[in-house]
């Protein structure tokens, strides 16, 4: 679920006429994760308060970093047991008893699913429908008179057994995190009613309840759902995927014309008066559920995309099967087009002009496209030569600075992605400069690299070496996409694009390896000017002292 998805609001006082308390709380978003932890410092130990700042702190920092291939659950107790290991440990060195203790309530959100875990007696409650519901459990005795006596804590014990949870979030739904200081103080009808108002007002209340003189630490963070995640519903439809399809077969409506790619999942079909291009789940889907997860992320990306730069994709509400359908578009993609002609030099600055803005739009998504190249690039031409141009492959497009190391085509990524860097503005750059130049001269800057090797990167020819039409400004713009060393490179998409469009503001631009001569032609004469005179002034007196 997106952080836009999710409003989320956090308060805390400290008990009685304290300035400062042992809770600590915060709420962050974490990638695609929004995350919220509330921590108690245990009240008879010296340092509480420090137990549940470092415990709040370590657990979003290495949430932060946690392993691509761990699951939530799996980052959740592993963290948590790593930190109470730390506190139990330097309790022991430091005091020889357990000193750093705190209780310990978590939540982690990832698109329409909740993933949950408390230490202690600090709660996390689910309101759904007007009904709160407990999704803690307390780590406390149950003996009366001994409510308060907690039977597990971070940092009280070299082990720890986390209470984990999962559930499923839905719109509405409203997620409370607190410590006991709230619930002990407001009865559940007064948390039911009050968690639409947000934390502040639920804190501010349990004060008023005890005048304004808390017996302990009050913590709250409310988390309300504002909308469900439309990419985990796709995921959630029970939707069967064919495993093979054939000419002339009608689905939804869609006849199935002719297959467009080899492996026979992307077909060009005909519904009523038009004609479509419909792209099914592959194969591989019905067994793999990664593969269903890619498939069903590019067709949420396709339908959300909505810009001239795609064509216009939907995913319809009463399909039968797992597919996606596109607006075909009349042209031919752009490697094809260079086969039999060749892009004039306004024509490669247009579709410079139009790759940026293309990448500009997707960075508003925090995305990607992941291939830009000639293949990707779609084409028509009208008969005064003027052309549009589509970018397609949704399937490509992916998070920016994803560790997708292999995402793309070897022949159009850039050095760094090579040694395991993150795409990032940079490397998407150094596609586009690599199509730019590759459109404009029939020729690859780094020549063709096969998949799996690990190219060497030499100085590349200027382009105008390949087409003398080349100036030498568009020369510097694409030599400065394509630099090896990203420190020579465009930063940024806007800095490529504003060059592209005021030519007269761009400077030469030269490599690492380039020579003086070739840095300051001018200066380089001149000064070679200059010497010889002088040289030749020398040899004149030399002559007029010796005769």
């Amino acid at each position: 679920m997106k952080s836009s998805n999710i409003k989320h609001s956090g308060f805390t006082l400290a008990k009685g006429k304290s300035l400062t308390g042992d809770d600590f709380y915060d709420v962050k978003n974490i990638n695609n994760l929004t995350v919220a932890i509330v921590c108690d410092g245990v009240g008879g130990a010296d340092e509480g308060a420090e137990a549940a700042k470092r415990t709040v702190q370590y657990l979003m920092n290495n949430l932060k970093k946690r392993p691509k291939t761990w699951s939530i659950e799996k980052s959740i107790l592993t963290f948590i047991k790593s930190i109470n290991e730390i506190l139990y440990k330097e309790s022991q060195i430091n005091y020889e008893r357990s000193e750093l203790v705190t209780t310990l309530a978590m939540v982690v959100i990832e698109g329409n699913r909740l993933y949950g875990a408390n230490v202690g007696d600090s709660r996390v409650y689910l309101q759904r429908e007007n009904k709160l519901n407990q999704l803690s459990q307390d780590h406390a005795m149950e003996e009366a008179g001994y409510e308060n006596v907690l039977t597990q804590a971070i940092g009280i014990d070299i082990n720890v057994a986390p209470y984990y949870f999962e559930n499923s979030v839905e719109r509405e739904d409203k997620i409370l995190l607190c410590s006991d200081g709230l619930y002990n103080v407001m009865s559940e009808e007064n948390l039911r009613s009050g968690i639409a108002l947000g934390a502040h007002a639920l804190v501010k209340k349990a004060s008023k309840v005890m005048e304004d003189d808390l017996p302990d630490d009050t913590t709250a963070i409310v988390l309300e759902i504002l909308d469900a995640c439309e990419l985990e519903n796709l995921k959630q439809q029970n939707l069967p995927i064919p495993e093979t399809l054939k000419q002339g077969e009608t689905i939804d409506g869609y006849t199935l014309i002719k297959p467009l790619v080899q492996n026979e999942r992307t077909w060009l079909a005909h519904k009523k008066t038009k004609d479509y291009v419909v792209k099914f789940a592959p194969k591989e889907a019905i067994e793999d559920t990664v593969v269903l997860d890619l498939f069903v992320k590019e067709a949420w990306n396709a339908k959300r995309l909505k810009a001239d730069f795609f064509p216009k994709a939907v995913i319809p509400k009463n399909r039968t099967q797992r597919y996606y359908v596109m607006q075909l578009f009349e042209g031919e993609d752009l490697q094809k087009y260079l086969s039999h002609k060749k892009l004039t030099i306004d024509g490669g600055v247009e579709l410079g002009k139009n790759l940026l803005k293309m990448s500009q739009y997707l960075l508003k998504y925090d995305l990607v496209h992941g291939d830009i190249k000639p293949d990707n690039i779609m084409l028509q031409e009208d008969e005064n030569e003027n052309i549009a141009y589509k970018i397609i492959d949704f399937g490509s497009i992916t998070e920016i600075f994803s560790n997708n190391t292999r995402a793309g085509t070897p022949s159009f990524l850039s050095p760094e992605r090579f040694s395991g860097e993150a795409i990032s503005e940079s490397s998407e750059i150094f596609s586009v400069g690599v199509t730019l130049y590759l459109s404009l001269t029939g020729k690859y800057p780094y020549g063709e690299i096969e998949p799996f090797q690990n190219p060497l990167f030499k100085t590349a020819k200027k382009p105008s070496y390949y087409n003398k039409n080349i100036p030498d400004w568009l020369d510097s713009v694409i030599l400065r996409a394509i630099a090896i060393e990203k420190e020579q490179r465009y930063e940024h998409y806007s800095e490529m694009s504003y060059e592209l469009q005021y030519p007269q503001k761009v400077k030469p631009y030269f490599s690492k390896n380039s020579t003086f001569l070739e840095r300051n032609p001018v200066l380089f004469y001149r000064i070679g000017f200059t010497i010889m005179t002088l040289l030749n002034f020398i040899l004149l007196l030399w002559i007029g002292y010796n005769s």
